[in-house]
C-alpha cells in the first residue's frame, strides 16, 4: 500500500507539501494537480474520517431541496456536484417535500452530519430554518430564491425573474394578444412574486388592464399546472398562456390537449425551461430558457470561495435568461 512518502517521491514534491494537502491544507494549484495524479496512479487512499477529525472539516456539502422530482433543481445540482467533486467535496441530498417543517428537520439533519456548507432552494421565505447554520458560521448558497437580512454568510444565485417574465409577456403582446393568462407558483414564493411582477409590468407598459381572472397560483407541479390551465380554459378563456415553470408547462400542455385545443391556432403558449420533454412537443414551444449550467457553476464557485473564507459579504449573482423561439405563438 502506498504511503505519503511514496506520493511525495512520485510527485517530486516535499513531504511537508504532500502531508499538508492530504490533511486538508492549501497548496499551490500545480502542486495539487501533481499530488492528485500521484494518488490516482499509486492507488493511495486518504482516510477522510481521520483527516476530518484533524481539520474539523467533513469535505461534504448538505443539499436541501423542495422535491427530488424537480428536474430544474436536480439538473443544476448534477452540474454543481461535478465541480464540487473535482475540488474534493461530496454532497448529502435531502428532499423536504415542499414542507416547511420537513425543511427545518432537513437542515438539522445535515448539520448533524457536520457539513461544511449548505446549498438549498428555500421554502421558508423568512429563513428561520437557516438560523442554526448561520449561528455555526456555515456558508449557505441559495438557488433560485433570495432571503434578505440573514447576514454575510448567506449567498444566492438567481435569474432576473422580472425581466424574464416581462420579455415573455411582451412576445405575446407583440403577437397582438391582450387576453393573456399566466400560471405562477404559490403567492409567498419569491420566484412567483417576481415573475408575476414582470407580467404586470409588461401589461402596464401597453395600458392593458390586469385581469385577475387570468392569474392562477399553482405549486410548480405538473398536476398543479394542469388544474390551473383547465380553470383558465373553462372559465376565463384567454387567447394566450404564459406558464412560468417547467412542470407547470407540462401540466398546461396536457390540459390543452385534453380540451382538444390547437396550439397556436386556439391558444398561444410560452413556457419555461428547455428540458428533455419540451424538445419533443409539437408544435415546438417558445420557451424562456434559464442558464442551468451557469447557475450550477456560480453556486459551486461561490460555495468554494466561502469555504476558503474569501468572501467578506453576502454575494448575490443574478443571471439573464434567453428566449428559445418555437411555433407556439
Amino acid at each position: 500500500m502506498a504511503t505519503i512518502k511514496d506520493i511525495a517521491k512520485h510527485s517530486g514534491l516535499g513531504l511537508a507539501t504532500v502531508s499538508r494537502y492530504i490533511n486538508g491544507g492549501n497548496v499551490r494549484e500545480n502542486n495539487k494537480i501533481a499530488i492528485e495524479a500521484a494518488i490516482s496512479e499509486m492507488g493511495f487512499s486518504v482516510n477522510e474520517l481521520a483527516r476530518g477529525l484533524r481539520t474539523k472539516k467533513s469535505r461534504t456539502i448538505g443539499v436541501v431541496i423542495p422535491e427530488l422530482s424537480d428536474l430544474f433543481m436536480t439538473t443544476i445540482l448534477s452540474h454543481t456536484e461535478d465541480i464540487l467533486r473535482n475540488n474534493g467535496y461530496s454532497m448529502i441530498f435531502v428532499d423536504c417535500r415542499s414542507d416547511e417543517e420537513r425543511e427545518r428537520q432537513a437542515i438539522h439533519f445535515v448539520l448533524s452530519k457536520k457539513v461544511d456548507g449548505i446549498i438549498t432552494m428555500p421554502i421558508d421565505q423568512e429563513g428561520r430554518h437557516l438560523l442554526p447554520a448561520i449561528k455555526e458560521n456555515i456558508p449557505i448558497v441559495l438557488i433560485d430564491r433570495v432571503i434578505d437580512g440573514l447576514g454575510e454568510s448567506v449567498h444566492a444565485v438567481l435569474i432576473d425573474n422580472v425581466a424574464a417574465s416581462e420579455e415573455a409577456t411582451q412576445l405575446l403582446i407583440d403577437a397582438e394578444h391582450r387576453d393573456i393568462g399566466i400560471i405562477v407558483g404559490q403567492e409567498h414564493v419569491y420566484t412567483s412574486r417576481q415573475r408575476l411582477r414582470g407580467y404586470v409590468q409588461a401589461l402596464n407598459k401597453h395600458n392593458i388592464a390586469v385581469n385577475k381572472s387570468y392569474i392562477q397560483f399553482s405549486d410548480y407541479t405538473a398536476p398543479g399546472g394542469y388544474a390551473c390551465a383547465m380553470h383558465l380554459l373553462t372559465h376565463a378563456m384567454p387567447t394566450a398562456l404564459f406558464t412560468t415553470n417547467y412542470n407547470t408547462t407540462l401540466g398546461a400542455i396536457m390540459a390543452i390537449n385534453d380540451m382538444k385545443l390547437s396550439i397556436p391556432n386556439d391558444i398561444a403558449v410560452i413556457g419555461f425551461d428547455k428540458m428533455q420533454i419540451a424538445t419533443v412537443l409539437r408544435p415546438k414551444l417558445t420557451l424562456v430558457v434559464q442558464p442551468l449550467e451557469k447557475i450550477a457553476a456560480n453556486a459551486a464557485h461561490i460555495m468554494l470561495q466561502a469555504l476558503e473564507n474569501k468572501l467578506k459579504e453576502a454575494v448575490v449573482k443574478t443571471l439573464s435568461t434567453e428566449i428559445q423561439y418555437g411555433e407556439s405563438i
